[in-house]
């Protein structure tokens, strides 16, 4: 298998948590970092909130939480150079009129143990047992941390989020965003709890579990979504993917996703939006310049 910059853009975000990292700069709104905020259930990392332009304490904000924390904000700090920009973007949207008042949780992932902390731990009893093994010894470093991590944000962090600042602490005003294997957490914490979480926007996301086409995890994947997907009635699921890079692997898995959505109740427009970025590949820049579409559905004033 030749290594992409997509395969890279995969593994090479693994990067050790460091305790100095310098707080990422950003050219609008405010930035806090909670520095090795703690947990009982995964290791100590570090969560960035964006406060956009304008914040008040006395106005209630919509809550953004998104994975791979330090990939977010400020190219310069990131290991490829490039960043979301999310803060951008959420400001834009803000400032035209379109977006919901909206603060950014960003936690960063755990270096080596990404792959287990976002990895959805009910795939692996759906996998013949071989294949699981496998996965967990090599890929989760023989330690399935996604159900722990979904404690942390849920028991944790999002208290401590909801106690600092001024949010608004429904489900529908409280969603989740990553890419990649962080598209899959996203959608996998809707699904856990959906009293919590009325949304998830899953962009190029990671429905192989691997760097290569497979079979044994997917299947999973669609038996787990078969009988877990979170209800339509309350909530909203958004699904992308590009053509290159490691993205060319996506599209069959992503159409059976979107057809078990649509089978469950999830209307295209209404809410659900799948889509396909034709030329894009597996990277930061690619993400950013479509985000806008993922906030306005999540997020957006209707």
């Amino acid at each position: 298998m030749i290594l992409t910059s997509a395969t890279l853009s995969a593994t090479a975000a693994e990067t050790p948590v460091v305790a100095s990292a310098p707080l990422p700069n950003v050219a609008v709104g405010r930035l806090e970092r909670l520095a090795n905020f703690p947990s009982k259930f995964v290791d100590a990392r570090h969560v960035d909130v964006w406060l956009p332009a304008g914040y008040r304490a006395d106005r209630p904000h919509a809550v953004l939480y998104m994975h791979d924390g330090q990939m977010l904000f400020d190219a310069r700090t990131t290991w490829n150079r490039q960043a979301w920009n999310v803060h951008e973007a959420v400001q834009r949207l803000i400032n035209d009129g379109r977006l919901t008042d909206t603060i950014v949780v960003g936690v960063w992932n755990n270096g080596p143990y990404r792959h287990s902390e976002y990895f959805p731990q009910k795939f692996l009893p759906l996998m013949p047992a071989a294949r699981r093994e496998q996965h967990v010894a090599q890929s989760l470093k023989g330690k399935p941390q996604s159900d722990a991590y979904l404690r942390f944000l849920v028991e944790e962090l999002k208290p401590a989020i909801d106690a600092r600042y001024a949010t608004r602490r429904d489900a529908a005003s409280t969603v989740l965003m990553g890419s990649s294997m962080g598209g899959l957490i996203s959608v996998y914490a809707m699904n856990e709890y959906p009293q919590v979480f009325g949304g998830a926007a899953g962009l190029s996301t990671h429905w192989v579990g691997m760097h290569k086409a497979n079979a044994a995890i997917p299947l999973a994947a669609f038996n787990y979504l078969r009988d877990h997907l979170a209800d339509p009635a309350t909530h909203r699921l958004y699904q992308d993917h590009g053509t290159t890079e490691l993205d060319a692997l996506y599209a069959p898995y992503q159409s059976v996703v979107d057809d078990l959505a649509r089978e469950r109740g999830y209307v295209d427009g209404v809410n659900f939006d799948t889509r396909v970025f034709a030329g894009t590949g597996h990277n930061e820049k690619a993400w950013a310049d479509r985000l806008e579409t993922p906030l306005l559905f999540l997020l957006g004033k209707r």
